[in-house]
């Protein structure tokens, strides 16, 4: 018997389509007019305000948002659509890159932010730099068990060994013998939540590959492979392809929980899917600034 290959696009993972949002920051931050970016069903918009991620059906949350400090509103955009030729169209570009927000004698921040795409959303407006994760609604439900991820990609990665370290409270420090680099990654989980809405996740599937170097010609249908059940033992196995620390989820209360991954198995069904690409791979506000990371094409193989 002869098994053909099904490859699906994920939703807008072609970067065809983008709302594109016109901020106007506060005045006291020297009111410039910014453009901001979102992977959703083509719109304009002409005013301040948070965005409702996947309004239009885009599974695709982003680190591109509005920010709303003690009513100082700020736009950070680090994803953007870019040409790529005749033959692709639009690709997205990921960006690492430094911000800050500052008003005499009201507020000085600057953070370090890794132009990331990934399934879920962002909620907005973005109030303080204190806990970044508390507004990041990691993956969306899902039931596929693909063979690999697959993507158009390349990069430009420094190899310098030192990173930011810019989290707001006072100036940015460099700190040496880290190096920076990009990660795309699927997780494919099994959740469910207890009687005191905590959610919990098996990692069924995982698919999880780092960009060291420079990659400057596009790699073209470049598949990552799913590995099912417990990656623990693999002589490819780093750490950080472990439990992810920082991902949460609203629960059915409508609260931000933590995803309290707990262990590996295959045989599990498969409810959520996490797919992250990112132009870092630190935690927020930490990373090398003028990494990039151009992603087009994104796909599941079957």
């Amino acid at each position: 018997m002869c098994f053909a290959e099904r490859i699906e696009l994920v939703p807008y993972g072609d970067m065809e389509q983008w709302v594109t949002r016109h901020v106007k920051e506060s005045r006291i931050i020297g009111g410039e007019k910014k453009i901001i970016y979102a992977v959703d069903k083509t719109d304009t918009i002409f005013e301040n305000g948070p965005y409702v991620f996947g309004r239009f059906g885009s599974p695709w949350g982003s680190s591109s948002v509005y920010a709303n400090v003690i009513g100082i509103e700020k736009a950070a955009g680090t994803i953007s659509p870019e040409w790529r030729d005749a033959e692709h169209g639009y690709c997205c570009r990921l960006d690492v890159d430094l911000f800050s927000v500052k008003a005499i004698g009201i507020i000085d921040v600057t953070v370090l932010a890794a132009g990331t795409l990934f399934t879920g959303t962002t909620l907005e407006p973005i109030k303080s730099a204190k806990d970044p994760y508390s507004n990041i609604n990691f993956g969306y439900e899902f039931t596929g068990r693909p063979t690999a991820l697959m993507l158009d990609y390349k990069a430009k990665i420094s190899p310098e060994q030192w990173v930011w370290y810019a989290k707001g409270l006072g100036k940015p420090e460099k700190r040496s013998n880290h190096h920076d680099e990009a990660e795309m990654y699927l997780l494919l989980q099994h959740r469910w939540e207890d009687a005191d809405g905590k959610v919990h996740a098996i990692r069924v599937g995982t698919a999880y590959e780092r960009v060291t170097k420079d990659v400057p010609t596009w790699q073209n249908d470049h598949r990552i492979p799913v590995h099912y059940g417990d990656i623990t033992k693999e002589p490819w196995f780093k750490p950080y392809m472990g439990h992810p620390a920082n991902q949460r989820t609203l629960n059915s209360k409508g609260k931000m929980v933590p995803i309290l991954e707990e262990g590996y198995d295959a045989s599990k069904p498969v409810t959520h899917m996490v797919l992250m690409l990112t132009a870092g791979c630190y935690e927020a506000f930490v990373g090398k600034d003028g990494n990039v990371l151009w992603v087009d094409n994104v796909r599941l193989v079957y």
